[in-house]
């Protein structure tokens, strides 16, 4: 039998208790539920999570992925989807790092929307570089929808670093007066 008691402790309504309880909600997932609450997500979204993990036939164990998510700044009705998904845990660290990049949201959910499908889509470590050698999200973007793979990502951005740190080191004769 699940102890509820945690939830009541957390500040949880009772209505939402009610649906955790008809969710058949272990004592685990009471606990990862409870360390929700305590990150400040709702007790819908939470009860919501729960529901999604049991419709993808699993427990609810994902409460850091969660807390992460909300941290980079992901709108519940993203780790929702996610979560519906069955990608919450797979897809946060990348989607974290996608936000540390600094990419735009249009460029954030436009990768993660491939990754959701199950498109190819290069590494994050992989986008961090090319941006990182001058190229602008766009030519990003287009280089994944053109089905650049991470080999061939970290070729181009060697290639572009190394342009970069030998630009302007030609030899340059200095000419002047001699001295006399």
């Amino acid at each position: 039998m699940t102890d509820y008691r945690p939830l009541v402790q957390a500040g949880f309504f009772s209505g939402s208790i009610e649906q955790l309880k008809t969710l058949n909600t272990s004592d685990v997932e009471v606990a990862q539920v409870v360390k929700l609450k305590q990150a400040g997500i709702t007790d819908d979204t939470s009860v919501a999570l729960v529901s999604a993990a049991h419709a993808n036939q699993h427990p609810f164990n994902s409460a850091d992925s969660v807390i992460s998510l909300q941290g980079a700044r992901y709108a519940d009705a993203d780790i929702l989807d996610f979560a519906r998904a069955n990608k919450l845990d797979s897809i946060s660290g990348d989607a974290v790092m996608l936000r540390l990049i600094g990419l735009s949201d249009s460029t954030v959910q436009s990768i993660l929307q491939r990754h959701l499908q199950g498109q190819p889509t290069m590494g994050t470590a992989e986008i961090g570089r090319l941006k990182n050698t001058g190229l602008t999200e766009k030519q990003i973007l287009e280089r994944i929808n053109d089905g650049m793979t991470d080999a061939q990502a970290d070729k181009e951005a060697a290639a572009r670093e190394a342009a970069r740190n030998h630009a302007h080191t030609d030899f340059v004769r200095v000419r002047g007066r001699k001295s006399r």
